[in-house]
């Protein structure tokens, strides 16, 4: 029998599920026709791959070594998929982008917006998450850039720093008195009323260790897992939030008031995977990011 690339993925699908149930729902085929796939395939390859024995499906030995080589050939072939689809003259083309979420406030908007305009021929597909997790899906191929902040890597990871992003207090402009934008000291945090990012947030883990540095427990009257809730609400009442200052570009109604002590800015990087394949659109976008950055006057520190 000729090894075909569904007996790889239905392979993979069971080693991922751990059961030939499960994985015939999430590929859609029947049971009895996975099993069958699965025992052609181990014919094939003169070797068991899977140990039924258990209440749940494993991979042998023999199973966990081929496993190891079949993903990374489906990807090899998904990466030369991508390659061939791939147009010089962006009249099509796709990006797998991720950013973690501060950037859906100030950068992801723009961006996109100036990608669309220049080559709405490309598809894009937009994942916010963690940086750990970010780096992870370039590392398997799942994500061809990724903007994030500059620091430690992973092995394989290629980072480009883009602009030093500076945070502070973020008002309603209706608030402030006429002409009054002074710094303010870090322990008027402690009486102010505060609108803050959730705890699951990197941006609100710097915000604490700052205000941990300086002694200062913060009034907190709101907590939100969304910056648009944030903005929303700041804009609208007498609560302030701490924030990236490029927030308030796009947000006319809010205005940036800085600290003092300052609070320690974060470097912006466009990440991608060391060596990898880097399609026009990809190279299409770092060059619009780069003019975004230059037009918007960020600046490396």
């Amino acid at each position: 029998m000729a090894l075909e690339l569904r007996h790889l993925r239905y392979l993979l699908g069971v080693a991922e599920h751990g059961s030939f149930t499960r994985a015939a729902e999430d590929l859609r085929i029947s049971q009895p026709t996975l099993s069958h796939q699965i025992k052609q395939l181990e014919r094939t390859v003169g070797a068991q791959l899977l140990d039924r024995s258990g209440r749940t499906v494993r991979l042998t030995d023999a199973g966990e070594t081929y496993v190891h080589h079949a993903r990374r050939a489906l990807g090899d072939l998904a990466a030369a998929q991508r390659a061939v689809q791939d147009v010089a003259d962006l009249s099509r083309g796709c990006l797998r982008l991720a950013l973690t979420p501060t950037f859906t406030a100030y950068l992801l908007g723009p961006l996109l917006a100036d990608l669309r305009t220049a080559h709405p021929g490309i598809a894009v597909n937009v994942q916010v998450m963690p940086q750990e997790r970010i780096e992870a899906g370039l590392l398997a191929d799942d994500l061809d850039l990724a903007i994030a902040f500059h620091g430690t890597h992973l092995p394989g990871i290629t980072a480009t720093p883009l602009f030093t992003e500076h945070l502070g207090l973020v008002v309603a402009a209706h608030t402030l008195q006429a002409g009054k934008r002074e710094p303010l000291p870090v322990s008027d945090l402690a009486t102010r009323p505060l609108a803050l990012l959730s705890t699951d947030f990197a941006t609100r883990s710097h915000i604490d260790a700052y205000l941990a540095a300086h002694r200062v427990r913060p009034h907190i009257a709101v907590e939100a897992n969304s910056l648009q809730a944030l903005t929303e609400l700041v804009q609208r009442t007498d609560l302030a939030t701490v924030l990236p200052d490029a927030v308030t570009h796009d947000h006319p109604l809010l205005t940036p008031l800085a600290l003092t002590p300052a609070m320690p800015s974060r470097t912006v990087a466009l990440l991608r995977r060391e060596n990898a394949y880097q399609s026009a659109a990809a190279h299409a976008f770092t060059r619009l990011t780069d003019t975004l950055i230059r037009a918007r006057g960020y600046t490396l520190a």
